[in-house]
């Protein structure tokens, strides 16, 4: 998601100094109390924000049907500019953040054995309804303006066929960020059953990209109580929406006051159109009422073995 392609961005010369180890990770978690977050249990120590969830709960892709999706390893792709290294331990990432409320039900296997990989640290970040990154806002101003580097007009033609390998098809460089704010952001642990659960808002888009949810997860480190460290970077992905879905969407406010050019799924150059394979979620919601909310889920299939960063 960077250089001339959709996601790319030149090199910022202001904001605070961002420092990035591929080897090892290290979590700083803000705010008090929040080493209790990611105490053994693996659960929020305060508010009810998952009251009455049931944490063992699997999403609909890892039922028995998706034995042989197992197998696939889950597509590649690139991390783009706008990844921060896990500075919020969390599972609501919603903040005060406008639009659909979106549940985001993960589960992590070992694309080898189909065996659920526990404690991995898992990302997920993504634009507001109207396409602003936390930490970017600069790069973007939403509602009409695309980002500096976006190219103009709704790309056209046949997308690529394959899958785009990391680095590849919008990936490069990462941008310092140029605000301190983290909406919309966030990470959390796998539990025993390898199922992470997030609660945020349905994503809106920006001229060149597609609606998509940005994840990774990290593995073979350990989680402390200053949060996580070390392990490798396994899988770097994006997760994406049917069409169908987000022209639901917009019609919900505040995505309805975007005017920004949409670039539906098929057009896309980053999702691969394999359907799961590539992160394209399972959702559940009311076709007559979006605005109530949509269940997505999703089994990504890693080698834990691998290092797959993105960059």
């Amino acid at each position: 998601m960077t250089g001339n392609q959709p996601e790319q961005h030149q090199q910022s010369a202001h904001g605070p100094k961002h420092k990035k180890d591929l080897t090892r990770r290290k979590v700083v978690v803000a705010g008090a109390g929040a080493a209790v977050a990611v105490g053994a249990a693996g659960t929020l120590a305060a508010s009810g924000a998952f009251a009455g969830e049931r944490s063992t709960a699997a999403p609909a892709s890892s039922t028995s049907t998706a034995a042989e999706a197992c197998y696939k390893l889950t597509s590649e792709t690139t991390e783009g500019p706008y990844y921060l290294d896990a500075d919020k331990i969390r599972r609501d990432i919603t903040e005060d953040k406008e639009g659909i409320p979106l549940t985001l039900q993960l589960k992590v296997i070992d694309s080898e054995t189909c065996k659920p990989i526990a404690d991995a640290a898992v990302d997920v970040w993504h634009c507001d309804a109207l396409g602003l990154y936390s930490g970017y806002e600069s790069f973007s101003q939403g509602g009409g303006t695309a980002p500096t580097d976006a190219p103009s007009g709704t790309p056209t033609g046949e997308p690529p066929s394959g899958a785009p390998s990391g680095g590849t098809g919008g990936g490069g460089g990462h941008e310092e960020p140029t605000s301190d704010t983290r909406y919309l952001r966030g990470t959390w642990k796998t539990d025993k059953q390898g199922l992470v659960t997030f609660r945020t808002i349905f994503p809106g888009w920006y001229q060149g990209r597609c609606v998509h949810v940005h994840t990774k997860v990290h593995v073979g480190g350990e989680w402390t109580d200053a949060g996580y460290e070390g392990g490798n970077t396994c899988h770097t992905g994006q997760l994406f929406f049917s069409e169908e879905s987000v022209l639901a969407s917009a019609e919900v406010d505040p995505y309805s006051t975007s005017t920004t050019t949409r670039t539906t799924l098929t057009e896309d150059m980053i999702y691969d159109q394999s359907g799961t394979t590539g992160g394209l979620l399972k959702l559940k919601y009311n076709k007559k009422n979006i605005a109530k909310g949509v269940v997505g889920s999703l089994t990504m299939g890693v080698d834990p073995d691998t290092t797959n960063d993105g960059t």
